[in-house]
């Protein structure tokens, strides 16, 4: 079942990728500025931190509990990297303007990779993770992911057949050779299309629609 937060507690996207586990427990505003904190709840140690906005802030002050990642870069502009060591159960608290601001991506990060579950807040982020998630798990379990779609199929089975009718196309036929051979903007685009179909405009809207990603999300680790 995916789990439900708020829409500033925004849902995480897993996969064979390793995307980072982590909570973002609070967004409080603080005067002038926001105060977000991220807790590495992944199992072990992290060696970096990666977030975007959808827009240039400042990052003001950055406190760390139980180690210490540096900034790589300047402290204005939209997407930030932090390099350093930072124990299980450690926290990082920003405080970034303006107020109004929220990431829209943050992940965990060992060397080069991304571990866990990350945090995101918008439609067009959980397409991208969704187009590396399924690429990677095809890579890794070609069979693990068939069966998922299958799933996913059978679950959306009366939706996708009237769909599919108006379409004058198999839907599963004619999509399933480009999910296993496309790259992950080719996949990213498929579930752009899907959400477009469902007229969604916001995570809740993927969520709520008339689609059940569930198999699929599953398979991520969502």
């Amino acid at each position: 079942m995916i789990r439900r937060k708020s829409m500033l507690m925004v849902l995480g996207l897993v996969a064979a990728l390793s995307f980072s586990a982590f909570a973002s427990d609070w967004a409080i505003p603080a005067g002038a500025s926001g105060v977000w904190s991220f807790h590495n709840l992944n199992g072990a140690s992290v060696t970096g931190l990666h977030i975007e906005f959808e827009q240039e802030v400042t990052i003001v002050s950055k406190v760390d509990v139980g180690g210490y990642l540096a900034p790589v870069g300047e402290m204005t502009g939209m997407v930030f990297d932090f390099i350093g060591e930072l124990v299980d159960y450690g926290t990082v608290v920003f405080e970034f303007q303006p107020v109004e601001a929220v990431p829209s991506l943050v992940m965990w990060m060992s060397g080069e990779r991304p571990v866990g579950t990350p945090f995101f807040t918008s439609v067009a982020v959980l397409g991208r993770l969704f187009g590396q998630g399924i690429v990677a798990v095809r890579e890794a379990n070609p069979a693990a992911l068939g069966a998922a779609f299958e799933q996913f199929f059978l679950d959306n089975a009366e939706y996708l057949s009237g769909l599919s009718e108006s379409l004058g196309m198999d839907l599963q036929t004619s999509l399933m050779p480009i999910i296993m051979s496309s790259p992950a903007e080719g996949i990213e685009n498929f579930f752009a299309t899907i959400v477009g179909m469902l007229g969604a405009t916001s995570l809740e809207d993927v969520l709520e629609g008339g689609i059940n990603f569930g198999a699929l999300f599953a398979l991520l680790g969502l």
